[in-house]
């Protein structure tokens, strides 16, 4: 069933002061302000020469023919629809994280070139999937890695919790559903992932790592280089994500299936 994100004037506030949301708190005037924020003052966010801004989807805007990336690539010009909470979030994703954007949309310009505009090819699946639905997440602790590929979810999430507490897992949400999906109090979020070897160094230095790796191709090639994280999961995220059952008994945590293999992480 698709998802519809609730009013602006009905959004929880809870939700704001929780997990991924919590760490939007720089953009709390868009987020949570009653009237929506336009276009001009998405791109004042935008920092002087970012190539790039943000523009009314209008009727007109689309009869130009262009698909939506091919327009991003050629004019500069994100598509958005005002007053709409998916296309809020994927602004401030490239307000927050351009070097990522760029890279994803670079890479579906060149698959539109080569497979046409009508016919999507799995590295387009890949980087859909990462676009709406992305998180990196950088571990200094390998050995959460054995437990990740066997989806051992309560050793993941509640018999290695500190892991997730005192650094050595540490994650970026980018996936711009995700975020919409967020403003639902009850929603179970679950991720597709890219993990990454951190060996201590910062965030920040491994997403823009991260984008490299993506412009180059070396990572979202198929849809199954990217890992299930079930976000709901983490230490801190819900309040019942601190009772053990949770992790017994959540309807998100899927077993993983026979046949599934998983890449390992990457070292940029």
């Amino acid at each position: 069933m698709r998802y519809v994100a609730p009013a602006r004037e009905s959004v929880d506030p809870v939700v704001h002061a929780r997990q991924p949301l919590a760490d939007w708190h720089a953009y709390a005037d868009c987020l949570r302000r009653p009237a929506w924020p336009s276009v001009v003052e998405l791109n004042a966010l935008l920092p002087p020469g970012a190539g790039h801004r943000f523009v009314a989807q209008t009727r007109d805007l689309l009869d130009d023919g262009l698909h939506y990336e091919s327009r991003i690539h050629a004019q500069g010009a994100i598509a958005t629809r005002e007053a709409n909470w998916h296309d809020l979030f994927n602004a401030l994703i490239w307000i927050r994280y351009p070097a990522i954007k760029r890279a994803l949309n670079a890479r579906q310009v060149a698959e539109i070139a080569h497979m046409g505009p009508q016919m999507r090819s799995r590295a387009q699946y890949a980087l859909t999937h990462f676009d709406e639905a992305g998180v990196i997440v950088a571990l200094d602790d390998l050995s959460l890695m054995s437990l990740w590929d066997a989806h051992d979810w309560h050793g993941l999430f509640w018999r290695h919790r500190d892991a997730w507490r005192d650094g050595r897992a540490r994650l970026c949400v980018f996936g711009h559903a995700l975020l919409e999906h967020a403003l639902t109090p009850d929603k179970l979020l679950v991720g597709k992932a890219i993990a990454v070897h951190a060996n201590g160094r910062p965030l920040d230095v491994i997403i823009d790592q991260c984008a490299g790796a993506i412009q180059r191709g070396d990572i979202l090639n198929d849809p199954l280089d990217l890992r299930p994280l079930p976000l709901s999961g983490l230490p801190g995220w819900r309040e019942d994500s601190e009772i053990e059952v949770f992790h017994r008994t959540v309807a998100c945590y899927q077993p993983r299936r026979a046949d599934r293999i998983y890449p390992p992480p990457l070292i940029t």
